[in-house]
């Protein structure tokens, strides 16, 4: 009797089991795989603060500048 439910089990999760697992991971990966809504306007905030702290790092290098020309020779 055992060696008969062997191979239907084996059967079974090779031909029902492992497809389920496998389109089960491409839906999700499919209705996660795009960025949200929220996760765009993140970014967006995101990328604005990077731009403004990077006009502030080259005002501040233009007035270290103005005051010591050599600045960067130190470093």
């Amino acid at each position: 009797m055992a060696d008969l439910l062997v191979p239907i089990f084996i059967c079974g999760f090779l031909f029902i089991g492992l497809p389920w697992i496998v389109l089960h991971y491409l839906s999700q990966w499919k209705s996660n795989g795009s960025l949200s809504a929220e996760d765009e306007n993140l970014l967006d905030d995101l990328y604005e603060s990077a731009r403004r702290m990077e006009d502030r790092l080259a005002t501040v290098e233009r007035i270290i500048a103005a005051d010591h020309p050599n600045w960067k020779s130190h470093l």
